[in-house]
């Protein structure tokens, strides 16, 4: 009988905490079907991005709750660091980092700052420092943990945003091969983006895809909502702040 309790709670402990993700939580629309990702892909990752629990607030790097909260439908779960810095092309800045970091793949990691700098994670991980004048500078040992690889991001989002960002990535030409890991950009002062973490597929070909941004000032990665469905499409109304980029027109995508 005790035996027979203890595999219940067990088993009642592990629904309760079991880690949600992008694609476990979001059921697709009627019809249509997620789009199948390769392991080991980034769209695959960003499909497999672990949520905090469902009702989770966004709030801003100070810990108050954010004015984008009502466009939440989940929350990401990574960390916003304690500066005014991960704003919206740092959140996208930061998940292809993520992703290239847990994949040891040290050699792509690397962004542009708007002055055209190339701010490689190697040169940092090896000791080097970013001078104001343009160059690197050996000044620290070699270190390749995730805590300087964050310091690494910081330097980044300090120096680089939606005009370097757009300028980095390709354009997509042909909107219906819209893929996960695909972003909707306008670089300016602001400019704004959003990356797609999620595409769900019908039988004739369309497509849905669930959209991921920070904001300004700084505060979670959130998985956005219009009204009641997180599920947005490019022919239809987007009523969120910024919706005119979902748009083919500023469609893009890393190499």
């Amino acid at each position: 009988m005790k035996t027979n309790l203890t595999l219940l709670i067990t088993l009642l402990l592990t629904a309760f905490t079991k880690k949600e993700t992008v694609i476990s939580r979001f059921q697709t629309p009627l019809n249509y079907q997620h789009l199948t990702t390769t392991s080991g892909s980034f769209g695959n990752w960003l499909q497999n991005l672990p949520l905090k629990p469902a009702g989770t607030h966004t709030r801003t790097y100070r810990g108050n709750i954010a004015a984008t909260d009502a466009y939440t439908a989940a929350i990401v779960n990574l960390s916003i660091g304690k500066q005014d810095l991960q704003q919206c092309a740092d959140a996208v800045i930061r998940l292809r980092a993520e992703y290239l970091y847990q994949k040891k793949d040290y050699q792509h990691i690397h962004f542009n700052f708007t002055s055209g700098f190339n701010c490689d994670f190697i040169h940092y991980a090896n000791g080097y420092r970013y001078q104001q004048n343009g160059t690197w500078k050996l000044q620290g040992k070699k270190d390749y943990s995730y805590n300087n690889f964050l310091r690494y991001l910081n330097l980044v989002f300090s120096y680089a945003g939606t005009l370097s960002l757009e300028k980095e990535l390709k354009p997509v030409n042909n909107a219906a091969d819209l893929q996960i890991g695909d972003v909707f950009i306008k670089g300016g002062s602001p400019g704004h983006c959003f990356i797609v973490v999620d595409v769900a597929r019908n039988k004739a070909g369309q497509k849905q895809f669930l959209l991921a941004q920070s904001f300004m000032p700084a505060q979670n990665i959130q998985i956005l909502q219009q009204s009641i469905s997180p599920w947005f499409s490019l022919n239809k109304p987007k009523n969120i702040p910024y919706g005119e980029l979902i748009n083919p027109m500023y469609l893009k995508r890393f190499d």
